[in-house]
């Protein structure tokens, strides 16, 4: 059976430690805690589950603290976690499961982390993270911001999902004041950074820098492609923003370089169409974000796979004349989310024994 150690790096946690160290306690066989300058009771939390605390002087380098604990694990492989993180019995049964059927050879397992949710409490912004890693040299993070361990070996992905479940929202600017400060410093960044640097940007409002960081990051050789699809979605929103829809579109489109699009950019493609009262090409776009129900690995809304172009082809079909399938897409809008404000605004028009005739 694999042996996992739990590696953290915390820093006044004591409202969430407990929550996150209760639900690995059933498949963790070392927890390494790494403090990077805790004034709260976390230390005391984190020493109810392990002796195996160190302090750690923060420098705005998330990397250079976890790379810290890694090198304090002594297991065969190397698990990290936030502390608000939150893994459910459910998953934590399947980490139980895996590490004992789990190849020797595997070096690297990907697990969906959810990182908001919708009205339901579900999961509406999923991706996969490297989660446990063969506890080797490779086996570090990169970056001091939005660090990364970069996927490495004989790669697994497996359906077991980890939620982060935030209680408070600690400095908002934390992240983009450590990117700029990297520019400050004369740092060359690396193709990731950049496009995290440009996400930060545009976060914070400044559309017209992020623009600049995404064609950077789009003219750069490295960068993972789906990494450069979501860049050339989020460059297509800045030039919409700016009225600018020519480039918008092309910008959109640049993105089927990088492979065969996700949900999203389908969206993405079936709004510009619709805002344009181009309604049969609007219904092409959305009935595709619907056909794609494959895996997503990048960035992934779960809204665009359902509600959204269901409600959008609500619409599309009233407008084309075609009222059973408008209703019928009313009808789906609602199985996707009951509580959508969009689909209970429509119950009225809709649900009604007149509608149609």
């Amino acid at each position: 059976m694999a042996s996992i150690s739990l590696c953290m790096i915390v820093k006044n946690e004591e409202d969430v430690l407990t929550r996150c160290l209760e639900g690995v306690r059933g498949f963790v066989d070392e927890i390494v805690i790494v403090d990077t300058g805790s004034q709260d009771r976390t230390r005391q939390v984190a020493e109810k589950y392990t002796d195996k605390i160190y302090d750690f002087p923060w420098d705005d380098d998330f990397s250079a603290a976890r790379n810290y604990g890694l090198e304090k694990a002594t297991k065969e492989y190397c698990m990290w976690l936030d502390a608000d993180d939150v893994i459910l019995p459910e998953e934590a049964e399947k980490i139980q499961r895996l590490k004992k059927i789990l190849p020797k050879d595997v070096d690297t397992v990907m697990i969906k982390y959810a990182t908001a949710f919708d009205e339901w409490g579900r999961p509406s912004f999923t991706y996969y993270r490297e989660r446990i890693l063969k506890n080797c040299s490779q086996c570090r993070f990169q970056g001091r911001v939005h660090e990364v361990i970069v996927p490495f070996g004989n790669i697994l992905y497996e359906d077991i999902q980890i939620e982060h479940r935030k209680i408070r929202v600690w400095d908002p600017q934390r992240n983009l004041r450590i990117y700029e400060k990297m520019y400050r410093e004369g740092q060359i960044l690396e193709p990731r950074e950049v496009y995290y640097y440009g996400r930060e940007l545009l976060d914070h409002g400044r559309a017209r820098d992020a623009c600049k960081q995404f064609r950077k990051f789009l003219g750069m050789s490295g960068g993972w492609k789906e990494d450069k699809k979501e860049a050339c979605r989020l460059l297509a929103y800045c030039y919409f923003l700016e009225e600018k829809r020519k480039k918008g579109v092309r910008t959109l489109l640049r993105a089927l370089e990088y492979g065969q699009p996700g949900p999203a950019l389908c969206c993405d493609l079936g709004k510009y169409f619709f805002d344009r009262g181009e309604w049969k090409d609007a219904v092409f776009w959305y009935e595709q974000a619907l056909r794609e129900d494959k895996e997503v690995f990048g960035f992934c809304q779960e809204n665009c796979r359902g509600y959204l172009p269901c409600i959008q082809l609500c619409v599309c079909w009233y407008q084309l004349g075609d009222y059973d399938r408008a209703r019928h897409y009313h009808q789906e809008a609602g199985r996707w989310n009951p509580k959508g404000e969009e689909y209970l605004k429509n119950v009225p028009f809709f649900e009604t024994d007149a509608y149609g005739k």
